[in-house]
């Protein structure tokens, strides 16, 4: 590629947020066209994956490109396509990428927190949380817990130091009011992070609602495919997204150029993606409300859930993931065992359905009998049926 190629492709001054979109560009828009570069003659629309440990550097370490484990041009593309998505219309906000979703999570939880820092965290989140916990406490932070339904963080806010919420909940699919939650923590002084991951951006826009970060596993729906492994952090705050950068260059946690430009390649198809499996996914949860067996049903999309009110007003799609109870583990395992289209997988919002009896890694405070079904985007009516047929043979 010839310099000017190159600086159409790569260049990191701004955020080029909108260029190119229309003010009012629709969602699908957006993901087809997020993060291209302007286009160049005979040049790929979207340029693949540079493979540099180092870059050319005579002089001095001036330009955006020095050292691989700081800055790579395939990651300034994505980064810029999750930026318009997250923030769209914004130039403030800032993204990185990270190897994993739990990279991402601890750059925000480890470069913003001190001993002596209190966090407050949900105790109904992702099960890693758990071991999160601990390294905190090992390092002198308090740590305090509280459910992410009622709004329950609330009563825990004061003296903390970061808010950290999962709203809807993973495997729970519990919903807080999240700029409430912002307006108080902001209020005390407070941080505020949200895990964005079962959301995704086109579901929920953290930023829109006061958050100061929107963190993210793009693993699961953002990528969608259940083959690359990959998280991000979307700040709005100058200062803290500089912290949450030079933990990045200091831990070496990064996205490797190949997951990279799959991730990005992966966006374009978001929008189609979301609205097929939500909509699946509210489907199967309208199937499910009539059988005997199923208790605990919860999908944020059903107007009688528990969530969906507020889900209502801050979500614009309610997400893939299903759970619901059954009444033992052993009929839990057979229904499992008895399905044909749901891979028995752990992760979530792949292009294939999966499910599992969540409790079997011990992390999550679930029923033996508590199945999480992420949908995919299969015929909704062949899926449905292949539920409600494993159902019927896990009954006897």
């Amino acid at each position: 590629m010839n310099d000017s190629a190159a600086d159409g492709a790569y260049g990191t001054e701004g955020t080029r947020q909108e260029a190119g979109l229309p003010g009012g560009a629709g969602d699908g828009t957006r993901a087809v066209r997020a993060g291209l570069p302007e286009p160049v003659k005979h040049e790929p629309t979207l340029p693949g994956p540079v493979f540099a440990a180092h870059f050319h550097l005579p002089g001095d370490p001036t330009g955006p490109y020095t050292y691989g484990r700081d800055e790579n041009p395939t990651w300034t593309l994505l980064e810029r396509a999750i930026g318009e998505l997250e923030g769209p219309g914004r130039d403030d906000v800032e993204t990185l990428v990270f190897a994993s979703g739990m990279a991402a999570i601890s750059s925000v939880l480890f470069s913003q927190l001190r001993a002596g820092d209190t966090v407050v965290l949900p105790s109904d989140g992702y099960q890693a949380l758990p071991l999160v916990r601990e390294q905190l406490e090992s390092y002198g932070i308090e740590v305090r817990t509280a459910p992410t339904g009622q709004d329950a963080q609330l009563e825990v806010l004061d003296g903390a130091r970061l808010l950290w919420i999962e709203s809807p909940s993973n495997p729970g699919l519990d919903v807080c009011d999240i700029r409430r939650l912002v307006e108080a923590a902001h209020a005390r002084g407070a941080l505020v992070a949200v895990d964005n991951t079962l959301a995704t951006p086109l579901g929920q826009r953290p930023l829109e609602l006061g958050a100061d970060f929107s963190v993210a596993s793009g693993t699961k729906q953002l990528t969608g495919h259940g083959d690359i492994l990959l998280g991000y952090v979307a700040g709005r705050d100058g200062e803290a997204m500089a912290a949450v950068r030079r933990w990045r260059k200091i831990v070496g946690a990064i996205a490797g150029p190949m997951e990279a430009w799959l991730a990005h390649r992966s966006i374009a198809t978001l929008q189609l993606r979301v609205d097929r499996q939500n909509a699946s996914a509210l489907a199967l949860a309208e199937a499910l409300r009539g059988r005997p067996e199923v208790t605990g049903l919860r999908y944020p999309g059903l107007p009688d859930d528990p969530s969906h009110k507020i889900a209502s007003r801050q979500m614009r799609r309610y997400g893939c993931v299903v759970s619901f109870t059954l009444p033992t583990r052993t009929h839990a395992d057979r229904f499992l065992d008895a399905l044909r289209l749901v891979d028995d997988a752990t992760s979530f919002g792949g292009v294939r359905s999966t499910a599992e009896r969540r409790g079997r890694w011990g992390g999550d405070a679930v029923p033996e009998g508590f199945i999480r079904i992420s949908v995919g985007a299969e015929d909704p009516a062949d899926l449905v049926a292949d539920v409600l047929r494993a159902l019927d043979e896990s009954a006897h």
